[in-house]
């Protein structure tokens, strides 16, 4: 969400607790829990999540909940009223995902902290995934060994580019040099999986430099690379300097070429696709806590700003670091609102997310009109039938919004 806004929903009661019917059948799907770490040294120019700087935040001067040295505490309360808010049930956690935000710009011993707090009050999974996003800058090899010895077993290193001007363009502060050790010390600590996060279409960006960053990349030998083409957010700096005619817009041929080189060269490197902007190296090597979200599942968000959806339930805590500590130490729930999803939104969200998934979407999710474009969309070669399923071509994964904009008429 932009930091300016909240979508608007329904009150939350106090005490946060959920309707009943979103609690059945709540342990034998998949549980996740996503922890929001919203502190960052700058700020991107280009992003628009919910996170601060500690001038932002009021510098040594800040609010108690709103300083990373009480951060972890205030998150561990919030996994505390999970526990409460599902009762007696046997919900054991599958994956965590700790998000940002830089989630290790917290000291390693506080993210540790928060994980321990989740197996005591819920529990994990037999084999959990357990992710921390990272900024290369942002570790050191000690970090990384700590935060292996307590739990945490894969990590999502920002690497974003690595050609210095266009890391510029984009703000980002780490030294791309840095990325490869960052990876290496990460597998040295034992780490199960290391992933890469790109952004493509830059301005300034030419294919060459993409290439480049395709190349350094696939050198560090990851398990799984994320790569999205930037989108121009309201509210942002990117935004207001591409107002001013400062920087063009990322333009649409050129975000297609560099998709299409980027899917032909993480398939090269034995990387395959499994959702529109995401590549692995096998089946492991998937983010299942993102499957989480592609799929509908139930997850839990911890922390300012972050959305939760539980049985068809969503709602999403207040934003700032302050407001969300203070309603916890109030003894109160951190959500602001929230929605209960009906059934035909939970077909159009169907819709729209399996369908981004190499596995594709089983044509009864469509309703009649949308099952009658299926015929002309395979003959434009944007869907193939793959068994009983509908899968994008990769002409198709180029022009996603608009196949499912004919398929939700």
């Amino acid at each position: 969400m932009p930091p300016s806004s909240l979508p608007v929903g329904d009150p939350v009661p106090e005490d946060g607790a959920l309707p009943p019917a979103a609690l059945e059948g709540v342990g034998e799907r998949p549980f996740g829990l996503y922890v929001h770490v919203p502190f960052c040294t700058v700020r991107c120019g280009y992003c628009d999540f919910n996170t601060y700087t500690a001038e932002e935040l009021g510098g040594a001067s800040a609010a108690p909940g709103a300083s990373r040295a009480t951060y972890a505490q205030a998150a561990i309360e919030e996994v505390r009223r999970v526990r409460k808010a599902l009762g007696d049930r046997d919900v054991p956690v599958s994956t965590v995902f700790f998000g940002g935000g830089t989630p290790t710009l917290l000291p390693a011993g506080d993210l540790t902290a928060v994980v321990a707090a989740i197996e005591s009050e819920l529990g994990l999974a037999p084999g959990a995934e357990v992710t921390t996003e990272s900024n290369p800058d942002s570790v050191t090899r000690a970090d990384l060994e700590e935060l292996r010895a307590g739990g945490i077993n894969r990590v999502s290193f920002g690497m974003q580019s690595a050609v210095g001007h266009v890391l510029r363009t984009l703000d980002r502060t780490h030294d791309p040099r840095r990325v490869p050790d960052a990876v290496a010390w990460a597998r040295e600590a034992g780490f199960d999986q290391v992933s890469l996060d790109l952004i493509y279409g830059t301005p300034g960006e030419s294919l060459a430099d993409w290439e480049a960053s395709l190349d350094a990349a696939l050198a560090c030998g990851p398990d799984h690379v994320s790569a999205y083409s930037l989108i121009v957010e309201d509210g942002t700096a990117l935004a207001r300097q591409v107002r001013r005619g400062e920087l063009p817009m990322p333009d649409d041929d050129d975000l297609a070429d560099k998709y299409t080189l980027a899917d032909e060269r993480l398939v090269a490197a034995g990387l395959g696709w499994y959702e529109v902007s995401n590549w692995a190296r096998d089946e492991a090597s998937r983010c299942r806590h993102n499957l989480l979200y592609w799929t509908g599942a139930d997850w839990w968000g911890v922390g300012p700003g972050a959305h939760s959806h539980v049985g068809g339930v969503r709602w999403w805590n207040v934003k700032h670091p302050a407001a969300y500590a203070d309603r916890l130490a109030a003894g109160r729930s951190p959500a602001h609102a929230r929605e209960v999803l009906d059934a035909e939104s939970r077909r159009v969200e169907r819709v729209l997310l399996e369908l981004r998934l190499r596995e594709g979407l089983a044509p009864e999710v469509l309703d009649p009109v949308g099952r009658a474009a299926v015929p002309d969309l395979v003959a434009r070669g944007l869907l193939v039938t793959a068994g009983d399923r509908l899968v994008l071509t990769r002409t198709g994964r180029l022009l996603a919004d608009a196949v499912v904009r004919d398929l939700l008429p």
